[in-house]
């Protein structure tokens, strides 16, 4: 019974460490993008300055609109 609730809690913790790295390497590549429009749109085309929070939404619909093309295995 105790080796069942185990390999569970062990599964979870795997899982939310999971979640939990591809959470904070977001925030981390957030950053840059938060910085260059932070830096350039206000004094270009006088858009407001993002937010940490919206930095990542942007980096997501970027990453979900923009598919990288790699040509070694589109020949396969």
């Amino acid at each position: 019974m105790f080796e069942v609730i185990g390999k569970i809690v062990v599964i979870l913790v795997v899982i939310f460490s999971g979640i939990a790295a591809i959470a904070s390497i977001g925030l981390l590549m957030a950053w840059p993008i938060k910085w260059t429009w932070n830096f350039t749109m206000p004094y270009i085309f006088g858009l407001p300055a993002i937010t940490w929070g919206k930095a990542w939404c942007l980096h997501f619909l970027s990453k979900c609109l923009i598919k990288s093309y790699n040509s070694v295995t589109a020949k396969k």
